[in-house]
Formats: structure tokens, sequence, C-alpha cells
């Protein structure tokens, strides 16, 4: 901060900017607010009048060029429940002063873009527009609870440590944006939870040190834009866009926000809640996109709703975390996109997935699956089903060689066995019987009990039938006794000889019966050794 000529106050000041001046120097909080709650309400209808009045130049000439603090104090900006009438302008300045405006009202926007502050702190506050591209903070930044009318410029700034801004509610601009954030870096969590927008929160290409917290909002699309839209964002540790379990009568309203709220992320129903607090969940009507971003610990849906129009989506394509946590409720419109996406663990409720052409996940990686409550095979299936109204094989086999990891061998078996049915429906007519017949006979051979049964039908039947007609020997008297359950079954497993075959002639129809046990012992025999050796491997 550049050194004023001197420290006393200009004689033009007005009589509650002297006392404004006054304060900075000790560092010190100058409350211009009133007894009554209402008329401290800076969104409140009507003036509030000189005696709360300060000009904006006067604010950016103590921020800028201001007197130093007095003796054992430090010079800082504390107003609450002032008026700034004007615009504050402080483009491309360096802000020394801790700034802290409570309950403020600005008659115009706050400029600020290049300008580097130390922290900066707008509680409560109704703020015009706030342009703050390239905005540099050495500590944080907090706008909670401000009400902003045509959006909030953030693009490319940098906020040292934490941005807070919890609760706040943002109109959107010219452009149908009410938060434009894009190439954001932030150093450590950006709070955000129980905020309302009225237009796109965009964070293309944005940084979070920490964790991105969402928890409680409402975010609402305007114009032909997403409601979010949050494309190669990368957060270090969580994203959670969940529900919040806030307090309805209590919480200090001086406090730093956000307050009220008790805990998020609940998973307990309404009857469980403490008393004198209720479920608030994220909401978000509009599509999100969140293609490309990088999560290193978990994304988390879990009690979010998504109001989506049929062409919108929740678009997650490429996105890489250690975690996906889809447990929302089931989103009526739209789709669900996971194209690409590569996730460690998948939690998810099978209440929570969108119905046939609602999915997509061609591409979608991941290796450990725990559902969220019941979630039975059959419901699994069908959540394959409706990713791929065309038919696709990768997910099936992902799908099948996550449960063979986790030691679900059968359940394997079923989702491959699914993904031939799934097949037989594209192939000719002739290829389309010869599926049934393999389906019906053997499963594809995912099922080897039904081979074994069969084989244990035709030994049976052979021994019937050969035990009504002997075979004559090939060799006079050079032949075993005749046993037809051994020369049937010797004719059913094709790799062991138990002395039977090779010694009679059969002629005729019986040759035929013959010839078709041992080709059906080959299918069989193979099918039920498949199925053995992967009991085995398992084993």
């Amino acid at each position: 901060m550049s050194e004023p000529q001197n420290d006393e106050a200009p004689d033009w000041l007005s009589a509650t900017e002297l006392g404004m001046w006054q304060a900075f120097r000790n560092g010190s909080t100058y409350d211009l607010s009133v007894p009554s709650p209402l008329l401290n309400d800076p969104a409140a209808a009507g003036p509030w009048g000189e005696h709360r009045s300060v000009r904006a130049r006067v604010v950016a000439l103590l921020l800028l060029s201001g007197p130093s603090a007095r003796p054992g104090r430090v010079a800082a900006l504390k107003l609450r429940g002032a008026y700034i009438s004007g615009t504050l302008d402080l483009a491309g300045g360096n802000v020394e002063p801790y700034v802290e405006l409570t309950f403020c009202r600005f008659e115009r926007e706050v400029v600020l873009p290049e300008c580097h502050f130390t922290t900066l702190r707008l509680v409560g506050c109704v703020i015009p527009r706030l342009e703050a591209a390239r905005l540099r903070t050495e500590g944080d930044l907090h706008l909670p609870r401000c009400q902003v009318a045509r959006g909030i410029r953030l693009t490319d700034a940098h906020i040292g440590t934490d941005l807070l801004i919890s609760q706040i509610s943002v109109r959107p601009d010219s452009n149908c944006k009410s938060i434009a954030a894009d190439g954001m870096s932030v150093g450590q969590d950006l709070q955000a939870e129980q905020i309302e927008t009225h237009g796109e929160f965009s964070l293309r290409g944005s940084t979070v040190g920490g964790s991105l917290m969402l928890r409680g909002s409402r975010l609402r699309a305007a114009g032909q834009r997403r409601a979010l839209n949050a494309p190669q964002l990368t957060v270090e540790r969580s994203l959670y866009m969940t529900g919040a379990v806030v307090s309805i009568a209590t919480g200090n309203a001086n406090s730093t926000p956000p307050y009220g709220t008790v805990y998020t992320g609940a998973t307990a129903g309404p009857a469980a809640l403490p008393p004198g607090t209720e479920m608030r969940r994220f909401e978000c009507y509009g599509g999100v996109r969140l293609d490309d971003g990088r999560v290193g610990d978990t994304v988390d849906f879990h009690q979010a709703r998504f109001l989506m129009a049929a062409v919108e989506e929740l678009s997650l394509r490429r996105i890489t975390a250690t975690e996906l946590r889809f447990q929302c409720e089931r989103p009526l419109e739209g789709r669900v996109v996971l194209n690409g996406a590569k996730i460690t663990t998948l939690m998810d409720l099978s209440t929570s997935w969108p119905g046939p052409g609602g999915l997509a996940m061609g591409g979608f990686v991941y290796e450990n699956v725990v559902p969220s409550g019941h979630f039975p095979l059959n419901r699994r299936l069908e959540w394959l089903d409706s990713a791929t109204p065309e038919y696709s094989p990768e997910p099936y086999e992902r799908l099948a060689q996550v449960m063979r990891n986790s030691g679900e061998d059968a359940d394997a078996r079923e989702v491959l066995l699914a993904k031939q049915r799934r097949r037989r429906e594209t192939l000719t007519l002739a290829a389309k019987l010869w599926g049934y017949v393999q389906d019906w006979t053997v499963a594809y051979g995912y099922r080897p009990g039904r081979a074994a049964l069969w084989m244990a039908m035709l030994w049976a039947g052979g021994t019937f039938a050969f035990a009504r007609n002997a075979p004559e020997p090939l060799k006079g008297e050079e032949h075993p006794a005749w046993n037809p359950s051994l020369y049937v079954l010797d004719l059913l497993i094709p790799v062991i000889n138990l002395g039977q075959d090779g010694h009679w002639r059969t002629e005729g129809g019986w040759q035929w019966l013959a010839a078709g046990i041992v080709l059906l012992g080959w299918i069989l025999a193979t099918t039920v050794a498949a199925g053995a050796s992967r009991l085995l491997r398992r084993g």
C-alpha cells in the first residue's frame, strides 16, 4: 500500500465517511446498522438514508491509498450495514488491508478485475454484479449469503485458500450465466452449500485443491445453457452434489457462514432426523457436464435430484474418480452418460438409474460394484439393457469380469448368458434358431449342470435302447462281456476308454444312434469340463 501524504482525513468527507476513516485506522468494525432487523436487511425495499451511506470512491481510497494504522493497531476495512453509493472500482489494484463488508448494500457493480487482496469477505451483501476476472487473493474469498442480481465473474481467478459462497443467490447475466468461473484456481475447498443459481454455473477447466461442496444447493439453467458446466474440472479430493440436513430455527446469523447446517450427506430417512432439522436435497434443473474431469476421491450424488428435459444430459464422459456414489433420485427425463469414464468403485442404488434409453456407458470402466440396499441380479441386467438399446458386448463383459474378481462366478456366468441372448437377436434367422437350440440345451455352456443332466438322460436312454438290441462283436470271441451301460458311457465320454467301444458292430439306425451319442458327448462333456475347471480355479 502506498503511503499517503498524511494520515488526516480529507475535508470533503461526510460525517459518516469520517467515522469509517477513523475505524479503518483502528481496524475496528464500523457498524451503521439500526435496531430494526427489517431495516437492516440489504435486500428490503426503501432507502437507508445519508447517515448510513458512504461513497464507493472513499472506500477505494481507503483500500488503495489509505492512512496508516494507529500505533498498536492493524488497519482494516470492516463495514456493517452500510449503503455504498457509486461503483466500487478497484481494477488492477493491490489491496493490503483486511476487508470485511457485512450486510451492506451496493448501488452499482463491484469491479475487481486483476485486483490483488490478502483476504476479502463480503457477507450477506446485495450486489448488482461482481466483476472479478483474474482476481488474486492470498487467503480466502468469502461471498456467503450475498444476493447478486446480474451474475458473478471469476474467470481465471486465483484464490489462495478457501472460496466460500455458501447460501448465495445469483441471477444470470446477459449471457445467461450466474457464476462464470472458467479457469479458476482454488487452493483449498470450494464451499458452495445451499446456493441458489438462476443461470449457468460454469467451471470449465477449473482446479480445486480440496473438495467442491454443493450440498443442498439448487442450480437452475437459463436460456439454452446447462445448470452446471464443468468440463475438465480437477478436484483433488471429493465432489459433493448431495443433500444437506439443515436447522430450521437455529443457527447464528452473525457467524461465519454457512450457519444452520447440522450435518451433511446423511443417509437416514426423515423419521431419523434430529428435531428441528429438515433434509434439503441437491436439485439441478437442467443439464450437467463434468466431461474429462478428474476427482481424487469421490463423486457423490447421494439424495440428489436431476430434473432435465429430454435432450439434456448428466454427462460424466471420460471422468476419472476413485469412487462414484450414484444414489440419487431416478431422473425421469434426459440421459446419464458414462462413456469412457474410469471409476475404481461404483456404489449405486437399483432405483437411481434411468430406464431404457436413458443411460449410456460405452467404455465405462469400473473395478468394484458395491450396491446400496437390495440390488438383485435381474435388476443389474436391466441396468445393462437400458445402457445398450443396440447390442454391445463390452458392458456385459465388464460386469462379468468385476463379478468374477469379487468371487461371484455364478452371477458372472448369468451375465455372459444374458450377453449371448442379446447377441442372438442381432443374428440371421438360421443362426438365431441355432442359438435357441444352444440356449435350451446347454445355456450356451454357462450352466454346466444342465449339460450334465442331458448327459445323464442320454446315458439312460442309450442304455435302455442298447440293452434291448445288443450289437454283434467285431472279432468273434475277442471281446469283453457286453455291458450296455458301459458301452453308452464309453461313447459319451470321449477321453476315457472303458473297454466297450471298438469291440461291437453297429449297423443301420444303431450306427447313427451311436454316432449321435458320440457327437453330443463331445459337446456336453466339453461344457461340463469347462464348468468344472472354472469351479476349480475359483476354489
